[in-house]
């Protein structure tokens, strides 16, 4: 640890700079890796709070009725649960201090300011005797609006069937708690999470562990010096572990750290109707503790895979011998995963579409290194210009290094690939009128006559039919709040609704899907440039001795600065579009619709922003390669 230390110190200004490549590395990945994870965790939240309003048949001694209706307000919906106490032992819901007496009220927050700040007959007209408001426990997210009415045992609205539980009303139902259980919208969330997770947790796993191997063939001639001078494999393993771990330590610790101050602005992502609470985005100790120790210990590890070669032959490593070349068995893996994948499909479950997912990512990581080699032999043979040589000779003599400038683009071309594909179209939502309101009743004749009564007296101009079970009202549009509240009450258990109303649930799970393709993208471009930017100066400094010995030959700059980018955009350009290929394979058993146009765009976009980024990180490091091409002695640490 002394001699680690010391020499992790000790090692001049660009020591000190692969060190703080090292260290940046660490810290993205850590703090997107957490947000990964708390994402998970957050939507398990969502599903727990909302559970209680989704009752469970009583197989005991019931202690309460429970049923739930969905209304609206302008474009947004209202939760309305009913209640009714069976007697002393009911206990009551989450973010209640007490079970609601019949004719009481609870408002969540957002509902309660919102029937402050609108007239009273378009929405605060529904609520009688508003006494409390709901706490964060009975929340799905801060923006809810959700109303908990206490009724009689005896009263219509509990004791009415509603029936209509596709669109969200529940039933009176006898219930044992107001536990509930998950409904199956958010089961579905968690599932859309997990895959999400996936796509994003992978290639920053993937970028951690290289994180280690950055500025590899200094670390190695460092230490296979150390071996030549008597140093024992052991030592050597135990030095490596030593100094990789402490980088990735602080590394993490600052990643923690940098999340934290994030979670403010991720909670701004609205999902599932609404932001979330700062609480559900914040890890748990357990997270964090396990974050802070898994991250060291991949880097530790993957710094010790690097190893075999100054502990099997340091001198080999001290005279710049080539490693042996990969073998294509890396390609068989990346098949056979492929070979599985259409027999995935709808059915699958996500457990196992999302270990598909994960060893697909893995092996395109695993085969990269390959394919790199195997585009530098072609390259090199084909080359008919200096630069084109250089990138070719180096792409074979190091393809490891070159891959991990372009793993994170060409990961990022997966994600892209598979959702891109799997985005719905918006033709899919459809596009409805809302100027017409529908109220189910059992005596169609009776309620239509009554909803006339209560239009006209609420001032509401509006024509009233009868179309089978249904009362049907047009309605102006300016109009349609101040008649839902008209309206409110005149079936028990029933609310009045438009067929816009009824398809705002996939029109909220489509917005979802999209936002929740941008987040991952997002995070998967923001590894991919960062990868691309800090391997590229990595790759620099451990040529430096290479570059400035070629620059004292006569290698004009240019011609060196053109291998550098060519190393990086041939590579890019077959690896980037064969995991975009495999992407797209990878979603086709889950398409359930043609692709659609949103979707190719989608792919346009993430192939321009990908090569734009890497040109962009890239061409950062030109400066370090004009400055260590500038030093007219070059020396190896």
């Amino acid at each position: 640890m002394s001699l680690t230390w010391r020499l992790l110190r000790g090692g001049g200004r660009r020591g000190m700079l692969s060190t703080w490549l090292t260290l940046g590395a660490v810290v993205i990945s850590t703090g997107l890796l957490l947000f990964a994870v708390s994402a998970n965790v957050a939507f398990s939240g969502r599903a727990d709070r909302g559970a209680w309003r989704n009752p469970v048949q009583a197989t005991g001694q019931p202690v309460a009725i429970e049923a739930g209706r969905i209304d609206y307000v302008g474009d947004r919906q209202i939760t309305v649960v009913d209640l009714a106490s069976l007697g002393p032992k009911a206990q009551p819901p989450p973010g209640m201090a007490r079970f609601p007496a019949p004719g009481e009220t609870w408002l969540s927050p957002a509902l309660a300011e919102l029937a402050r700040k609108l007239p009273g007959d378009q929405l605060a007209g529904r609520f009688s005797d508003v006494t409390g408001v709901l706490g964060e426990a009975a929340l799905v997210h801060p923006e809810e609006l959700v109303a908990v009415v206490g009724h009689e045992r005896d009263a219509p609205a509990m004791t009415v069937s509603r029936g209509d539980s596709l669109r969200g009303d529940i039933s009176p139902t006898k219930v044992d708690s107001l536990a509930g259980v998950p409904s199956e919208d958010a089961e579905g969330y968690r599932i859309l999470a997990l895959i999400a997770s996936v796509l994003m947790v992978v290639p920053l796993l993937v970028f951690g562990g290289a994180a280690a191997r950055l500025t590899v063939a200094r670390r190695d001639q460092r230490l296979a010096a150390l071996r030549l001078v008597g140093a024992t494999p052991g030592q050597v393993v135990r030095m490596t572990v030593a100094e990789a771990m402490i980088v990735a330590f602080a590394g993490a610790v600052l990643g923690t750290v940098l999340y934290g101050l994030a979670v403010p602005l991720l909670t701004r992502i609205r999902i599932g109707g609404g932001p979330w609470f700062a609480s559900d985005l914040l890890p748990g100790p357990l997270v964090v503790l396990g974050v802070l120790v898994a991250v060291p210990v991949l880097v530790g590890l993957s710094a010790v895979v690097g190893l075999r070669r100054v502990v099997v032959s340091p001198l080999g490593v001290a005279k710049r011998e080539t490693p042996p070349g990969m073998r294509a068995v890396r390609l068989v893996a990346l098949l056979a995963v492929l070979a599985v994948v259409p027999m995935l499909g709808t059915s699958a479950s996500v457990g196992v579409v999302a270990v598909v997912l994960g060893l697909a990512f893995l092996c395109i990581n695993l085969v990269g290194p390959w394919a790199v080699g195997l585009i530098g032999r072609i390259t090199a043979k084909r080359a008919k210009r200096p630069a084109k040589l250089l990138a070719g000779r180096r792409l074979m003599d190091d393809p490891r290094s070159a891959w991990r400038t372009v793993s994170g683009v060409a990961l990022t071309g997966f994600v892209a690939g598979f959702l891109g594909l799997l985005s719905p179209g918006d033709a899919l939502a459809g596009h409805v009128a809302s100027e017409q309101l529908r109220l189910t009743a059992p005596n169609t004749a009776a309620v239509a006559d009554q909803a006339r009564e209560r239009l006209a007296k609420a001032g509401v101009k509006a024509t009233v039919k009868t179309e089978k079970n249904l009362v049907v009202t047009d309605v102006r549009t300016a109009d349609l709040d101040r008649a839902r509240t008209a309206l409110d009450g005149l079936v028990p258990g029933r609310s009045a609704t438009s067929e816009a109303d009824d398809q705002r649930f996939t029109g909220q799970l489509l917005d979802d899907i999209a936002t929740g393709t941008i987040v991952v993208l997002s995070v998967s471009f923001l590894v991919a440039i960062a990868s691309s930017g800090i391997t590229a100066a990595s790759s620099v400094l451990d040529r430096r001795q290479t570059y400035a010995l070629l620059r004292l030959a006569g290698t004009p700059l240019e011609v060196l600065d053109r291998a550098r980018r060519s190393e990086t955009l041939i590579p890019l350009v077959v690896m980037g579009g064969g995991s975009i290929a495999v992407g797209v394979f990878c979603a086709s058993p889950f398409m359930m619709t043609s692709p659609n146009v949103s979707g190719a765009i989608m792919l346009a976009v993430c192939v321009v922003v990908g090569f734009a980024g890497v040109v962009g990180a890239g061409a950062l490091s030109r400066p370090l390669l004009r400055a260590v091409t500038d030093d007219p002695a070059p020396r190896p640490d």
